[in-house]
């Protein structure tokens, strides 16, 4: 079976495994049936051997980890759609949470997520997004990854306290915008991110399983907590859209997807998203499909998606919306016009009239020219619809096979414990010298004294950064201790990517 069916109306209708990789939208009111499309696409997509990774809103997607219960009303759509295979089943499914609570903690670094996102989640404007790039690029200049908060925490010390010297090397720093950076990451400290950035971080490998059976593995992002942060949810996904983008090799059209990705509650990542980080969106969303990876959104409007990155949906799922408002007006004549006519079918009219289960559904066919819209009937999930207890959740990670690589943190040396130990070894003896001016000719020697200690000061920052004949400096060692972080495949300099990630994937060891 390479297919997946949705629904039915007139003709039966199915989403091609070779043009999964064209990526598509689920869209409708709240209450028209959008996670049952949702979780039909993701069962569908693992029975063929593709892996999913899709966020758990509302906490009702964590159901394809058990079988479903074939009720009167599931038995009843059954019958309507003609459906001979049909049985209640669960899918192989991995639970992670960004919180560590309902699932396995997904980690990654505060170097490996980089300037753009991080800027993102931290809310800065224009000025500290700048400090931020340039406390970035001291560290990237030299290899060094700072893995948690901590080190990111004792970098900007490190830039404030010598923001002068850093501003002659790399732009204007300014004390003010550090603090700002500093409060801001209390801020996201506070709600709860801190688990998010330190080691062992998330492996692309690990999304991308299939099970024993050749079932593609659903990774399942618990969100209930998460959607209540909107930019850290958006960036966080943003994110991991952008490894795989960076780090997948290009493979072209393949009989199937490598993975499919849902985007759910798609609108929180374009809202206030500058031009500049939505031009990178739609310029991975665009290029991703040839790295094998599949995208799809799910939002109420069809509008909440930009038309650029609109257009390059091929497989749609229009459920139902009500012309209540002129915003509902406007987002159904959007969605009339994104479809391939159908004569039998007026589209502007039907989309309000569309019953709970029921879609307008077109995909991709042959030669990837899309279908004309269909009126169709939903297919039951052959996993329960609902939400799981907290027993049959423990019991799914219990059997998960990533639990022991991710469950127990590690927190190796980095930048925060190298400049807290460069600190120790620079700070000056803790007995004090006689005053220079009550000693004989003590003005003169004052006046020289202060002199050195001018010159000193301007070499402060190339002293601890560089070091001296005698001693190596800050970032030879820290840059030692990068190199056995990351190993010898990064060199000296980090590179990033598109989305400010770092590039390549060999980055840990």
């Amino acid at each position: 079976m390479t297919d997946i069916l949705l629904g039915k109306g007139e003709l039966p209708v199915h989403l091609l495994a070779r043009y999964g990789n064209r990526h598509g939208l689920v869209a409708g009111a709240t209450g028209t049936g959008k996670t049952i499309s949702l979780l039909v696409l993701a069962e569908g997509f693992s029975r063929i051997g593709v892996p999913v990774f899709i966020a758990d809103v509302k906490g009702d997607v964590a159901g394809l980890a058990l079988a479903g219960t074939a009720n009167e009303k599931i038995q009843q759509r059954v019958a309507q759609l003609g459906l001979t295979d049909y049985q209640t089943e669960a899918s192989p499914v991995v639970f992670w949470d960004l919180y560590g609570k309902l699932g396995h903690p997904v980690r990654t670094t505060v170097s490996e997520i980089g300037p753009t996102l991080l800027s993102r989640m931290l809310e800065l404007n224009d000025t500290q997004t700048g400090v931020l790039e340039i406390v970035f690029k001291l560290a990237d200049d030299q290899g060094l990854l700072l893995l948690d908060l901590d080190d990111l925490r004792s970098l900007l010390g490190f830039v404030a306290e010598h923001h002068k010297e850093v501003s002659k090397e790399y732009g204007l720093v300014s004390g003010q915008s550090v603090a700002a950076i500093q409060r801001s990451l209390l801020t996201l400290e506070r709600e709860g991110a801190e688990s998010f950035f330190g080691e062992p971080a998330l492996e692309l490998m690990d999304l991308m399983r299939t099970d024993l059976s050749g079932h593609g593995v659903i990774s399942v992002l618990a969100a209930d907590q998460l959607i209540l942060k909107p930019r850290l949810y958006s960036s966080f996904l943003l994110w991991l859209l952008s490894e795989l983008f960076e780090n997948l090799p290009e493979v072209g059209d393949l009989e199937k997807p490598k993975l499919v990705f849902v985007f759910d509650e798609a609108h929180l990542l374009f809202d206030d998203a500058p031009d500049s980080l939505r031009q990178r969106i739609e310029q991975v969303v665009r290029l991703i499909r040839s790295k094998g990876v599949g995208v799809y959104f799910c939002s109420q409007f069809p509008d909440d998606v930009p038309s650029e990155i609109l257009g390059q949906l091929g497989n749609r799922v229009q459920h139902a919306l009500r012309a209540f408002t002129p915003r509902d007006q406007k987002a159904v004549r959007t969605a009339a016009e994104t479809f391939v006519p159908n004569p039998k079918l007026d589209v502007a009219v039907v989309i309000s009239q569309l019953g709970v289960g029921e879609a307008l559904v077109s995909t991709l066919q042959d030669k990837g020219v899309p279908m004309p819209v269909e009126r169709a009937l939903i297919c039951p999930p052959r996993a329960r619809i609902g939400a799981i207890t907290p027993e049959e959740r423990a019991a799914v990670r219990s059997r998960s096979p990533v639990g022991a690589k991710y469950d127990a943190p590690v927190n190796r040396e980095s930048a925060h414990e190298i400049l807290a130990q460069r600190a120790a070894a620079e700070a000056p003896p803790s007995s004090a010298p006689e005053p220079q001016a009550s000693r004989p000719g003590g003005a003169g020697r004052a006046a020289a004294g202060a002199a050195a200690a001018g010159a000193a000061a301007a070499g402060t920052l190339g002293g601890m950064l560089w070091g001296t004949g005698r001693r190596q400096g800050m970032v030879e060692a820290m840059a030692k201790q990068a190199a056995r972080t990351v190993g010898s495949g990064v060199g000296r300099q980090i590179l990033r990517g598109v989305l400010g990630g770092i590039l390549g994937g060999a980055r840990r060891r």
